[in-house]
């Protein structure tokens, strides 16, 4: 499509009812397990790919807040090939969970950064596991040429598979503040030329940038909605060690959002979601050791139980501001 407006087809027969299983938002197991009719569980893979805020393409010293380390549980551990990282991932994540069946999940820095035949090369040998049902790639909306969208088009038609774009935040200022070396109008046009191709694309949305007020917030959940935005993943700004934004914590520069401001914000924003929304995250993690704060952060299951808690005292879903 050549338009960065959204489709105004409406949910169709596709989007399982949620509401009626008893959820307040599209959640994304919910997703998966319908999509694929048993639990699925995404593992983590590390490509070596960098990034062009970087090396020096668009920018140095890549993101304020980024140290891939401690966002990939792949990028902790020694690379072992694309089929040795799933085969470790695997064996880590079923210490948990009764999964089978799995998402090879191109996670660190970003994904579509590279030759294609390079990509081609690498994500298909994750498909080439036996236990891989599908690809979801991390990526940025600057680095989506043509031949890489062809690319993912045609993995799209054997596959499934989602790609997810770092948006962040619709605020220029913001993007500019975590060093991010594109503006908002790459991520509509990634946007514009993604749509029609098979494959579903996911927001990275981060809540709680220094500057941004609630209503700057969202904006940028109406301008997901807007675009009708197939899958959103949600999380607040958090530190983690040897990055910029550390030593703008350690030099009182930031502040972090609080949890009930986070939670607060988190329940607004569903509530503008469209209702076909996918919602794959509430909340981020980081390992202990990088962790720096706001400390409410390394308790995920808490976190989820208080969106869900202002989620039930309000009497509210997602989607609601839109009835």
């Amino acid at each position: 499509m050549g338009s960065n407006q959204p489709s105004t087809q409406a949910p169709g027969p596709q989007t399982p009812d949620w509401r009626a299983a008893g959820l307040k938002y599209y959640a994304y197991n919910f997703f998966l397990r319908n999509r694929f009719g048993h639990r699925v569980q995404k593992v983590s893979v590390d490509a070596g790919f960098t990034c062009p805020n970087v090396d020096g393409t668009v920018a140095t010293g890549g993101c304020v807040f980024c140290d891939n380390r401690s966002f990939s549980p792949s990028r902790r551990l020694p690379r072992n090939g694309i089929r040795g990282q799933i085969d470790e991932g695997i064996r880590r994540i079923q210490l948990r969970y009764r999964a089978e069946h799995f998402l090879a999940y191109f996670q660190p820095a970003t994904n579509t950064y590279g030759p294609v035949e390079r990509l081609n090369t690498l994500f298909r040998e994750a498909l080439s596991h036996p236990k891989v049902v599908g690809l979801a790639i991390g990526t940025r909306p600057d680095c989506v040429p043509e031949p890489v969208l062809e690319l993912l088009e045609e993995l799209a038609a054997e596959t499934y598979l989602s790609v997810e774009y770092g948006l962040q935040t619709i605020h220029n200022r913001s993007l500019d503040w975590m060093n991010r070396g594109h503006h908002h109008d790459a991520f509509l046009d990634a946007i514009a030329r993604s749509r029609g191709r098979g494959f579903e694309i996911c927001a990275h949305v981060m809540l709680g940038l220094p500057g941004e007020s609630h209503a700057d917030m969202l904006a940028t959940a109406h301008e997901v909605a807007r675009l009708e935005i197939d899958s959103v993943k949600l999380h607040n700004l958090y530190v983690v060690c040897n990055t910029p934004l550390a030593d703008d914590l350690a030099a009182n520069r930031i502040q972090l959002m609080q949890r009930d401001d986070y939670v607060r914000t988190v329940v607004d924003f569903l509530e503008v979601l469209p209702p076909s929304c996918v919602v794959e995250r509430i909340t981020g993690e980081a390992p202990p050791d990088y962790f720096l704060g706001p400390s409410w952060a390394l308790d995920k299951p808490a976190v989820r139980q208080a969106v869900e808690a202002e989620i039930a005292r309000r009497g509210t879903w997602q989607g609601r501001s839109r009835v």
